[in-house]
């Protein structure tokens, strides 16, 4: 049986150099860089030589990046000290966004007076920048989140746009950028945003490690307290050795990212029009089948095919050793459905399978003609 791994958004292999990069460390970086003799000072050199390291990728300083455990941390830590902190009294989000942002702005809900606002979504998933606008002339402290990539159906957000909109409307501007770092540029010389949360495992990473880029001067103050790492921001021992990790992986992803981005973007062109060559009335949920409005990383495909067949998709498809996902990666062990699908699809639609496929430079288009074969038997029996 062949083994085909199409869900890299959930997560991506590590690469090699990262793994050689994060096993020296592990052998060689074991000092605590918060002590002051040499094997401390040797930890906390590297650590702040890979800070400024990936703040360089963004036009950044080396300070405004601060380490977290990951994308879901690094949004937290920006949302509530946003509103506990900088007397953000209105939040402007959509529905789609992840739940990551979703449900830290319920419970920020049920602990102060906050006002949530959605913008207008369309049944493509396109934000309705005109209604944003309408909900920026607010006169109370406004913050506006909202992702560069969505991680279910591939939506690209006009970053510049957006940003450029809440400065002149004097709110602040907090992006979920965990599926677009690594694959995406960022310049935050030119783009005028003040948070946005990255996350390793996404750009071929360690997991449990990521940055919020906290632009300087904000007045954001800690989500965790203790010890003064992390320039106050983020108590707690450096994990020195996913530090390198995410560094070195992220160094590689920009390194490469012109010849890699096109190398992603032809399978994803090529899968396209396999699918619609076996399924000519196949559904792409948003702007996934569109690789001007979309990211080239993903594609989620709404499946022509009864409710029957569509139970038992996934695990048929998992047994000819094929990874995809339905939904996010995130809701793969609830019962509940997407919530993002649920927000854009009719509920004629939603009886209908929708998956999502995504891709990584260690794909091939031999591995599409193996998935575009297994799907063609899977539909026709």
């Amino acid at each position: 049986m062949k083994s085909v791994y199409f869900d890299n958004a959930a997560t991506t292999p590590i690469r090699p150099e990262v793994v050689e990069a994060m096993t020296n460390s592990l052998k060689n970086n074991f000092g605590n860089a918060s002590s002051s003799h040499s094997y401390g000072r040797s930890s906390k050199s590297i650590v702040e030589s890979a800070r400024k390291s990936i703040a360089s990728h963004f036009n950044a300083s080396a300070g405004e990046i601060i380490f977290t455990s990951g994308g879901t941390e690094a949004d937290n830590l920006a949302l509530r000290s946003a509103v506990r902190d900088l007397q953000v009294t209105h939040v402007i989000t959509s529905r789609i966004e992840h739940h990551a942002i979703l449900h830290t702005l319920d419970q920020l809900q049920n602990e102060y007076k906050l006002e949530v606002s959605f913008v207008n979504v369309d049944d493509q998933g396109d934000l309705d920048l005109k209604h944003l606008k309408t909900l920026l002339e607010s006169s109370e402290k406004t913050l506006v989140t909202l992702m560069h990539v969505n991680n279910e159906i591939g939506n690209l957000l006009d970053l510049q746009e957006v940003a450029e909109l809440c400065k002149a409307h004097d709110a602040l501007f907090h992006s979920d950028c965990v599926q677009s770092v690594g694959h995406f540029s960022i310049d935050v010389e030119k783009t005028p945003i003040d948070f946005f949360a990255a996350s390793a495992h996404k750009f071929h990473g360690p997991k449990g490690v990521g940055f919020c880029y906290i632009r300087k001067n904000s007045g954001l103050k800690p989500l965790i307290f203790g010890g003064e790492q992390e320039r106050g921001y983020r108590a707690g021992t450096e994990s020195i050795h996913n530090i390198i990790g995410l560094e070195r992986a992220l160094d590689l992803a920009y390194k490469n990212l012109d010849k890699e981005s096109r190398f992603i973007e032809d399978i994803k062109t090529y899968f396209i029009q396999q699918l619609k060559s076996i399924i000519p009335d196949i559904k792409f949920n948003g702007f996934s089948g569109d690789k001007k409005r979309s990211t080239y990383t993903l594609v989620n495909v709404q499946l022509p095919i009864s409710a029957d067949k569509a139970a038992m998709l996934l695990f048929q498809l998992d047994l000819k050793g094929i990874a995809c996902s339905k939904g996010s990666a995130c809701q793969s062990g609830s019962s509940q459905g997407s919530h993002v699908l649920a927000e854009l699809q009719k509920d004629t639609d939603l009886n209908f399978p929708s998956i999502r496929f995504s891709f990584s430079i260690y794909n091939t288009k031999a591995e599409v003609d193996y998935v575009i074969s297994v799907l063609k038997e899977l539909l026709n029996n």
